[in-house]
């Protein structure tokens, strides 16, 4: 009898022993905490054409479908938070969010610190000026004494403080692209350097920036687009196979013509990165 109860004790013993490695493993799944609250936190900002509001007030763009089609095959409700770029990773890391979600270029500096999704759009950098200054500044000369303005913490900071075209610009940084569009707007800043992207979705007719103009040739920081999860996290599998499904199946190219980037989305393989 007593080795029958020692027996039952070591059994129960292993089994709570093995539940309890269960839970950790859940607990250390980033995956499992996500799930586990039933809705995704995306970090984001307001720009078009990938997270704006409509004249109705309701949050839309490419990055809002995409991340709302990819949350729905995954089975939870996406969450869109508003954050400051220039700390869009101690947010991450601090799971005030889940994922940066915005339009995200990805470099090899962020891989060392976050787990990056397949690329999913090409992008670069540009110059926007009023467009009576189209042609005033197409070389590194030209640039002498210039207010350029791009967003703290972005690809578009990078190449104001990093490329020689701009060595003898003022460079001042701001806290989004789309102030950096109403400085150059304002005359307060002489060129924003923004996402190619942004350009196609805010710079057309009828709309507020309309009086602004891309400089033509002249681009800078070929680049493509990521999503951001925590460093190690399992999530960032589970999209990149929904990404691919929605690749294949053409809703991501459909969503992406919704707001004329097309153009924008590579030829995608789960082998990318």
């Amino acid at each position: 009898m007593k080795k029958i109860l020692a027996l039952l004790m070591a059994g129960a013993m292993a089994v709570t022993a093995f539940a309890g490695c269960g839970s950790a493993e859940k607990k250390d799944s980033d995956w499992g905490y996500i799930s586990g609250k039933g809705k995704m936190t995306i970090g984001i900002t307001y720009f078009e054409p990938m997270n704006y509001k409509d004249e109705n007030g309701k949050l839309t763009g490419f990055e809002t479908d995409f991340a709302t089609a990819v949350c729905e095959e995954l089975g939870v409700t996406p969450e869109f938070q508003e954050i400051e770029w220039d700390s869009k990773e101690i947010e991450l890391n601090a799971k005030t969010i889940d994922c940066i979600w915005n339009g995200l270029t990805i470099t090899e500096e962020r891989e060392k610190n976050m787990s990056i999704s397949l690329p999913y759009m090409a992008n670069k950098q540009v110059m926007v000026v009023k467009a009576e200054n189209a042609d005033k500044y197409k070389t590194a000369e030209d640039m002498k004494d210039a207010k350029v303005v791009a967003e703290a913490g972005s690809a578009g900071e990078e190449v104001a403080k990093g490329e020689d075209f701009f060595k003898e610009a003022k460079y001042t940084p701001a806290d989004s692209q789309t102030k950096c569009l109403l400085e150059v707007k304002s005359g307060t800043s002489d060129v924003a350097v923004i996402d190619y992207v942004m350009s196609i979705g805010t710079l057309r007719a009828g709309s507020d920036y309309a009086d602004l103009k891309v400089v033509e040739d002249q681009e800078f920081s070929p680049e493509v687009y990521g999503i951001a999860f925590r460093k190690g996290s399992d999530t960032t599998e589970k999209v990149n196979d929904t990404i691919m499904k929605l690749y294949t199946d053409g809703k991501l190219q459909e969503i992406a013509k919704k707001y004329n980037l097309e153009e924008q989305i590579p030829k995608i393989n789960n082998t990318e990165k």
